[in-house]
């Protein structure tokens, strides 16, 4: 929890450990990389606003080596800010004043998200392999490195070629809620996908303009 107000890091911590998280604080970006790489944690809720390196920079420098979920705890309101927080990764948004209880729900939601119950066998289409017990992407060979969002959306239209899902669709299937960024959040998160998979990427994931998107397997 890297926040710079004490009270707040100290009231999240509370909340979370009451439902059975350890949770280690941070109240600026160097202590919170320093955090990070001791603590190896599960979750990251990270607050922009920061003395010094701000909340931005420190999620730039996590994603270089992990793809850890990053929920962003802000006073940062506008969409600008909402979709540069997505641009570098995060998976989730929350501004303040904020639940608590609204909080951990989200936490909850992200953690069962990445760790729910998958199918033994890796999906394969081609040079492209997804590994979903390993949660890990392969293209002829190459490990793809993904967010633990960008998996979750590769996995769902994966598991599914050739069906057509909405935007709407797929922040219910992928995100579980009604979710801050609607329909930006998932062409953004599309875009990453495709960027990863290079050549590849618009060949895999089409746009049906006017509706969404699907996965051709072939």
């Amino acid at each position: 929890m890297v926040d710079d107000e004490q009270n707040i890091v100290e009231l999240v911590k509370l909340y979370l450990t009451n439902e059975g998280f350890t949770v280690r604080g941070a109240i600026n970006g160097e202590e919170a990389l320093k955090t990070f790489k001791s603590f190896q944690p599960s979750l990251i809720i990270l607050d922009i606003m920061l003395p010094g390196m701000d909340g931005w920079e420190v999620c730039r420098r996590i994603r270089k080596e992990s793809d850890v979920p990053i929920i962003m705890l802000t006073a940062k309101v506008s969409e600008v800010d909402k979709v540069v927080g997505l641009e570098l990764g995060a998976d989730d948004y929350l501004t303040k004043p904020f639940s608590p209880r609204e909080l951990v729900a989200r936490v909850k939601a992200v953690l069962r998200r990445i760790r729910g119950p998958a199918p033994k066998s890796p999906l394969s289409f081609g040079d492209l392999t997804i590994d979903i017990d390993k949660r890990e992407v392969s293209l002829a060979g190459k490990k793809i490195d993904l967010t633990s969002t960008e998996f979750d959306v590769l996995r769902e239209l994966a598991s599914n070629p050739g069906i057509v899902y909405s935007r709407e669709r797929l922040l219910q299937k992928v995100w579980g809620y009604d979710f801050f960024g609607g329909a930006r959040t998932v062409d953004v998160h599309i875009r990453h996908l495709r960027q990863k998979l290079g050549d590849e990427g618009s060949r895999f994931i089409e746009t049906v303009w006017g509706v969404g998107y699907r996965f051709k397997g072939k």
